[in-house]
């Protein structure tokens, strides 16, 4: 009987889990991408076909380790349980992802290598520090 009675909270903490990885993940790709079309619009960067400049890439860098943050702290916020490990279980998926853009990329960002190989080094940092910040936001609980 008490299988049956926990069978509906499954399927509905599943659904959280997905939507909030999900949201975090939406975040973060429309604050990375729109600060890009953004500078690209306003003539600070070049076209996203040319090759960035490294100051450039060190001010997308940093703008992708902030949206991170704030990406992981979505996730933690509306995650049904664990906001940790559903922010961690991103970062690794992010990590990934990155390593795979790497790769993809690596013959043609000749002497900017830097770059894709920072966005695979801080998508656990990021994360961890997303949902640290989410889980500070709670009085520590003791237990009895």
């Amino acid at each position: 009987m008490n299988a049956q009675s926990d069978s509906p909270v499954q399927p509905r903490r599943l659904g959280r889990s997905v939507l909030a990885v999900l949201a975090g993940i939406a975040v973060g790709i429309v604050l990375s991408t729109g600060t890009d079309w953004g500078l690209v619009a306003t003539g600070l960067a070049p076209p996203l076909n040319q090759r960035w400049p490294n100051q450039l890439l060190l001010l997308a860098a940093t703008y992708r380790a902030l949206y991170g943050v704030i990406a992981s702290y979505v996730i933690a916020r509306l995650a049904p349980n664990r906001p940790m490990g559903h922010s961690l279980v991103t970062a690794v998926l992010g990590m990934v992802v990155s390593a795979l853009g790497a790769a993809a990329a690596w013959s043609t960002t000749a002497g900017q290598h830097w770059y894709t190989v920072s966005l695979v080094l801080t998508a656990l940092p990021t994360a961890w520090l997303g949902a640290k910040l989410r889980l500070m936001q709670f009085p520590e609980t003791t237990t009895a």
